[in-house]
């Protein structure tokens, strides 16, 4: 006959072997991915290197689906307060930049003319300096999806980017240089439009109306496209959060404010 272990020694024996089933399940950050510090710098992933887009079709506020686009370490989530009219998105993930992208994807599916505007901000003031809120439109949920992106950084940088072809790097159009942010600040507002091929920057940086900055841009994505929120945290095993309200989703231009 077989004799079990005793409950106490059973609860040591589970106790021991946690801690390595809890490392096993979370796969090791790549070293390319790792966010920069004093002692690395964050390069360029391998160019074959790809995860394969998660994606959730439960509707949110506004918008039709979610994905965890890039397949991050760590799975996203978001949530939605209709009284505030807040979006509240959590992400662990590696960057929108280069030639591919890991973030949370609040998106709906439209055609022709957009605009899109919302307030950010980040509730912890700690996070790292280059993670990114972002307002993008995107030909597909893949990694390295034609885009163009609008984002607002933890540090206050502000751009607009594009990646103008599939696996392509991400190019900067225009950037604005921002102060960090602080407790009882009022939000960053940024915008961006697309008339036709063309993609301008909003911004309203401490409640002043909103104005475009630089020149407008030219890209052509094809019907129907992705367009929604986002958030990466830059660091492909630490989650972080966003906050953003108020979302101005027009199908039309000349509709940002």
């Amino acid at each position: 006959m077989i004799k079990l272990p005793r409950t106490p020694c059973l609860l040591a024996l589970i106790l021991c072997a946690a801690p390595q089933l809890l490392r096993a399940e979370v796969p090791a950050v790549p070293e390319w991915a790792l966010p920069g510090s004093a002692t690395h710098h964050q390069v360029p992933p391998p160019a074959d290197f790809h995860r394969p887009t998660a994606r959730f079709e439960a509707p949110l506020g506004i918008f039709q689906g979610q994905s965890d686009v890039g397949g991050p370490l760590l799975p996203g989530s978001a949530s939605f307060d209709a009284g505030t009219k807040r979006y509240t998105i959590n992400s662990a993930s590696y960057n929108i930049w280069y030639t591919r992208d890991e973030f949370r994807y609040l998106w709906k599916k439209m055609s022709g003319d957009i605009s899109l505007a919302a307030d950010v901000t980040f509730p912890n003031p700690n996070g790292y300096d280059d993670r990114k809120a972002v307002l993008v439109i995107r030909q597909d949920l893949a990694d390295d999806s034609k885009e163009i992106m609008t984002a607002l950084h933890g540090a206050g940088l502000i751009h607009l980017a594009l990646r103008p072809e599939q696996s392509a790097n991400i190019k900067e159009a225009h950037r604005i240089k921002g102060e960090t942010g602080h407790a009882g600040d009022a939000p960053v507002r940024i915008g961006i439009e697309k008339h036709g091929d063309s993609f301008s920057l909003f911004v309203s940086l401490k409640g002043e109306p909103m104005h475009q900055v630089g020149e407008s841009v030219g890209l052509h994505l094809e019907g129907p496209f992705y367009v929604g929120i986002g958030f990466c945290s830059h660091v492909p095993d630490k989650s972080d959060t966003t906050v953003v309200a108020n979302v101005l989703l027009e199908n039309s231009a000349g509709k940002v404010r």
